[in-house]
């Protein structure tokens, strides 16, 4: 099975939109970074997350990158909007650069674009061939 290594690091977001009216509101990414608790509506991270993709991954227009926001609250998180990017279009932005970028894009909430931009960069490793056990033992998929 031909896969690569993706690699996404959050950076920042700038100027999302103030979902909370008392407190200062705690940003984090759904991708498991840490709470942003001192940028309020313009948190920094710069948080890298590795992955291991399948290469249809990068040959399909359907497969996404979704990243969500939410402020942290002690009475349930609020929702703050969210970025979709195609994998193959990440990928083919990416390719004559090397393989990484750095990019902004705008948070958006349902249909709309919501208040702010998110800030990351990504880097897509070479191919590499990796037998379907051995990735299924990798991920935790596999248990015996």
């Amino acid at each position: 099975m031909e896969c690569r290594k993706f690699e996404i690091n959050l950076i920042s977001a700038i100027d999302l939109e103030k979902v909370r009216k008392i407190c200062k509101m705690e940003v984090y990414a759904r991708t498991r970074t840490l709470v942003d608790r001192h940028g309020r509506t313009n948190p920094a991270w710069n948080y890298t997350i590795k992955h291991t993709i399948s290469e249809c991954v990068i040959e399909h227009y359907s497969s996404m990158l979704v990243i969500k926001l939410y402020c942290s609250r002690k009475l349930g998180d609020r929702y703050i909007g969210e970025v979709h990017l195609s994998m193959t279009e990440l990928y083919e932005y990416a390719y004559p650069l090397g393989g990484s970028a750095i990019v902004n894009y705008p948070v958006q909430k349902g249909c709309v674009n919501s208040q702010g931009m998110l800030k990351f960069c990504y880097r897509f490793g070479g191919k590499v061939s990796i037998d379907k056990l051995l990735l299924a033992e990798s991920i935790g998929v596999w248990s015996s």
